[in-house]
């Protein structure tokens, strides 16, 4: 694997963002267990041996156990300049059929991967018929949702910024504050769609917003008491949280400046 690594030149620590996608549902989450298997164990045990050194990475948030990502950015250090373009091809070879390395770049050696992301999108599915081929990767849902009302809702999420109400309990979480920019249900088909963009997420946030957008969606919950839920600031006021399998992380975006490597 010697053919990875360009020159031992150097000594300065160089710091590399990966761009990632994979497939949740073998997974127990982005973040390493104690007891289960996580997405960053299987990417840091491919990169410690194609490098054949140990390599930790920092990835851009912590997706739970069976949640999927299209795009996830996590970063590395090394000692040593490497083939990006080698790597790649050799890490998509090692690495199982659900995660997938599409990029692999240098970036400014304060750059993070977490810390500096501006924003970050999620998309939750929802589908109102049987289908085999989406049966784990959207949640089935067969009575009618009051799209209008759902996407009224989503007008009010965008007038608040803590959020304590949709975040699981328990949490080390400093503030309950995000910005969400972006709140919306679109219609494909069969299938809904729930997009929503902030500066950063609470844990089980979005599966907790779905959840309670779907009783409003029911005829279950008015969409106005969305105000006294939020403001409650209890988890026990908002609704269920709806399965994992329906949630991806989707884009996540950065400022341009990480980017300017001399």
């Amino acid at each position: 694997m010697s053919d990875i690594k360009l020159s031992k030149s150097t000594t300065v620590t160089l710091r590399y963002f990966i761009e990632l996608s994979y497939n949740g549902k073998a997974y127990h989450g982005w973040q390493n267990q104690p007891n289960a298997i996580s997405v960053q164990q299987v990417i840091e045990h491919a990169l410690s041996t194609l490098l054949r050194t140990s390599i930790r990475i920092m990835g851009a948030g912590r997706t739970d156990a069976g949640v999927h990502a299209s795009q996830m950015y996590a970063h590395f250090d090394v000692d040593e300049p490497v083939d990006v373009e080698i790597l790649i091809f050799k890490i998509n070879w090692f690495l199982p059929h659900d995660i997938a390395i599409h990029r692999i770049f240098r970036v400014k050696d304060k750059a993070h991967a977490r810390f500096n992301a501006l924003s970050r999108t999620y998309n939750y599915r929802i589908s109102n018929t049987k289908n085999v081929f989406t049966h784990d990767f959207a949640y089935k849902i067969h009575l009618s949702l009051d799209l209008d009302k759902m996407n009224e809702a989503c007008t009010i999420l965008l007038q608040y910024k803590d959020f304590q109400c949709f975040s699981k309990s328990n949490t080390d979480v400093k503030t309950y504050y995000c910005d969400i920019k972006e709140a919306r249900w679109v219609l494909n088909g069969t299938e809904l769609t729930f997009i929503i963009t902030a500066d950063r997420f609470l844990r089980n946030m979005v599966r907790a917003i779905v959840g309670t957008m779907v009783n409003i969606g029911l005829g279950k919950m008015e969409v106005a008491q969305l105000h006294d839920i939020i403001k409650s600031k209890n988890r026990g006021e908002a609704g269920f949280s709806v399965p994992a399998q329906g949630l991806y992380l989707t884009n996540i975006q950065y400022p341009n400046t990480i980017y300017n490597v001399e």
